[in-house]
């Protein structure tokens, strides 16, 4: 190596210590100036040498070249959400749920940080990728800009390869400073830190982003696999030895009622912190009782959040207004005076039904007392009678559609009006806008206002118009220029690729959400399939009810729908499921079925390409060792994983063993 490589080699080990230090353990070893000074022996010298700088390097942290646009790509895992608590009777609910399907329990209480969901996946001790939450199932890459928060190591202390989650976010005086700059050049000021921290993370340009000074907790672990932990209290433990920053206000408790006292802790103290919580985050402990209660398809059955009571806020109710949306549904919506609420401006609340505005008995020029539910939806909690004006009158949902003026009618219970007729302009708007979505065919830049236009100018009648599209339909269009309908176009057509599963979602069967589709599509595989079932049949499927059955065989015998299959078809709209079907993996005997746990290192590959295999021979790789489990996969310095399975008397084997038996399978 030569003299120049060594001093850089030795300059990054130094910079990404003292950075260490500075933003992670908040103990800095040496002054800022001579960090600096560091920093820029590293610059010149990769400006000189640039063969010499690596994707690890500390001077990708103030930003590299700008990007055209941020990647999609599917989470190895999905990223769900967790289901919320907004009262001490729904936390003991959670509770009690939890105990009778366990047992005993310890609880771990952190903090919710209010800010932007990340995953940062590494491959042997080096950061690869980071990539936002966005739909749960698809995140977009921004690497580059998460490179720039400097409490998000570049290497670990160790060379393994696994995912972390965690949230980023803005810290309340890099937010002041933000939008103090932003008045001083006339610009609109962020409504909040979280606003900006996503705001941030999606600059096209990462020298934006590195300029905003965000930080990062790191909360959970995607693959234990290359981990010795059985607790989430071990898992942060761990993931603070291995160069992460953990939020250490974190509290391991054993009751409930301990939960609650940690609550009231933070609810009081919430002011204090330097960055912004919307509430707490409680789990189940135990990585074996995670895995026993499991998850149903939103969110996890072992963790909840418990959400700070809504601020309150008076404002006018100024008028209310009616959308259509794709299912005829007519929804009504306040308008009210802006006012601010929970850190942003709200002008609109929905009312959701007629049901509620006359239970509250809310009327135009009413004053009333608005919230923000779960700090995101606004609300009308209440009316303030004494306010009210002597000529406000009773209101009357109308008989007929605003859109087409088609008859509405209540259909038996349900408390919503509904337009039913199949030609209501506001209905197929809503249609083409829903197709066009993230989870369905997820054709960027095709948004509402778009679609609005392409409709009205009868560009465009049905979903399957779309593939119809030229660059000349576009390019009249308001505010499209060469460039935007070119990049239209081409996101058009590659969506034509999208699975079977996208399209079923797309189409807007009433009853048909994601899981279902992706459970069809996986069991049928094909649309000329699917158009030969019958109610009977799919009824006998998991997550299939009578409803959807008979909604979706409905769907698909009408002429009219077979008429847009085929109008899509002739496009090169794809009819197939193209994800692979775990589900028909029928393994090698010695593992389909079997539940497995690696631990300890591995010598001849990592945990994780181990358990990849595993899977592929139909097994359940799971990180705690159970009455339930089959086998204990152990290298070296295997810790209280081989002792447990030892007292329980699980099957143990070597790697060697593994290596031996994997060897007479491939033969």
């Amino acid at each position: 190596m030569s003299s120049l490589a060594q001093r850089v080699e030795t300059l990054h080990k130094l910079l990404h210590q003292y950075n260490y230090e500075y933003h992670v353990k908040d103990n800095p070893s040496v002054p800022d100036s001579e960090y600096d000074k560091l920093l820029h022996e590293l610059i010149d010298i990769e400006t000189k040498h640039p063969e010499l700088k690596t994707s690890d390097s500390p001077t990708v942290r103030v930003g590299g070249e700008a990007q055209s646009s941020f990647e999609k790509v599917n989470h190895d895992t999905p990223m769900l959400s967790l289901s919320n608590a907004f009262n001490e009777a729904d936390l003991r609910k959670f509770d009690q749920r939890i105990r009778d399907a366990v047992g005993e329990v310890e609880y771990m209480c952190e903090l919710k940080i209010d800010g932007l969901a990340v995953s940062l996946k590494y491959v042997d001790g080096k950061l690869v990728q980071g990539l936002t939450r966005g739909d749960g199932t698809t995140g977009e890459d921004i690497t580059e800009n998460l490179k720039t928060i400097y409490a998000i190591p570049l290497t670990l202390s160790k060379n393994i390869s696994f995912e972390v989650r965690g949230e980023a976010y803005m810290p309340r005086q890099s937010f002041l400073k933000l939008n103090e700059a932003k008045v001083a050049r006339d610009e609109q000021p962020f409504a909040n830190p979280r606003n900006a921290a996503a705001g941030s993370l999606r600059q096209l340009d990462s020298k934006l982003a590195a300029a905003r000074k965000l930080d990062i907790f790191l909360y959970s672990i995607n693959d234990f696999t290359e981990l010795d932990a059985s607790t989430q209290s071990e898992a942060l433990d761990e993931l603070d030895a291995l160069g992460f920053k953990t939020n250490h206000e974190r509290e391991k408790v054993r009751s409930i009622d301990e939960v609650l006292e940690y609550i009231e802790k933070w609810t009081k103290q919430r002011d204090q912190l330097p960055y912004d919580i919307d509430g707490i985050v409680i789990k189940v402990n135990h990585l074996e009782h995670q895995e026993e209660m499991g998850f149903t398809q939103k969110s996890p059955r072992w963790a909840i959040a418990y959400k700070f009571p809504a601020e309150e806020v008076i404002t006018e109710l100024l008028d209310i207004e009616l959308s259509i949306g794709r299912t005829g549904v007519v929804t009504p919506t306040a308008i009210l005076e802006p006012v601010r609420v929970a850190g942003t401006t709200v002008s609109r609340a929905s009312l959701h039904n007629e049901d509620l505005i006359h239970e509250k008995d809310i009327r135009i020029g009413d004053s009333v007392v608005i919230k923000k539910a779960g700090d995101i939806i606004p609300e009308v909690v209440r009316v303030i009678l004494d306010r009210r004006p002597e000529d406000a009158e009773t209101y009357h949902m109308p008989t007929h559609c605003p859109s087409c003026d088609h008859e509405l009618v209540r259909i038996e219970g349900e408390v919503a009006l509904r337009c039913i007729n199949p030609k209501c302009q506001a209905q197929l708007v809503e249609g083409l806008i829903h197709f066009v979505s993230r989870q369905a065919m997820n054709i960027d830049g095709l948004g509402t206002k778009i679609i609005e236009q392409l409709y009205t100018h009868e560009l465009i009648k049905d979903v399957a118009d779309i593939f119809y599209l030229t660059k000349d339909d576009l390019l009249p269009l308001e505010r499209m220029g060469d460039k935007k309908a070119q990049k239209l176009m081409d996101a058009i057509e590659t969506s034509k690729e999208r699975s079977l599963e996208n399209l079923l979602f797309g189409l807007g069967i009433r009853h048909l959400g994601v899981k279902a589709s992706q459970v069809l599509a996986e069991k049928y595989e094909t649309m000329d399939r699917l158009l030969t079932v019958t109610e009977d049949e799919l009824v006998e499927i998991y997550d299939v009810g009578e409803k959807l059955a008979q909604s979706l065989v409905t769907y698909l015998e009408n002429e009219d729908i077979r008429a847009l299959i085929e109008k899509l078809k002739s496009k090169g709209v794809n009819m197939t499921f193209k994800g692979q079907k775990l589900s028909q993996i029928e393994g090698h005997p010695e593992f389909a079925g079997k539940t497995i746990v690696l631990t300890g290192k591995l010598q001849q590959m990592t945990r994780t390409e181990a358990s990849n295999w595993l899977k592929l021979q139909g097994a359940k790789v799971t990180s705690s060792v159970t009455k339930s489990t089959d086998l204990v996969i152990a290298g070296e310095d295997a810790g209280s994983k081989l002792t447990k399975a030892e007292s329980l008397g699980t099957m143990i084997w070597t790697e060697q063993d593994f290596i031996d038996k994997q060897n007479e399978i491939n033969k």
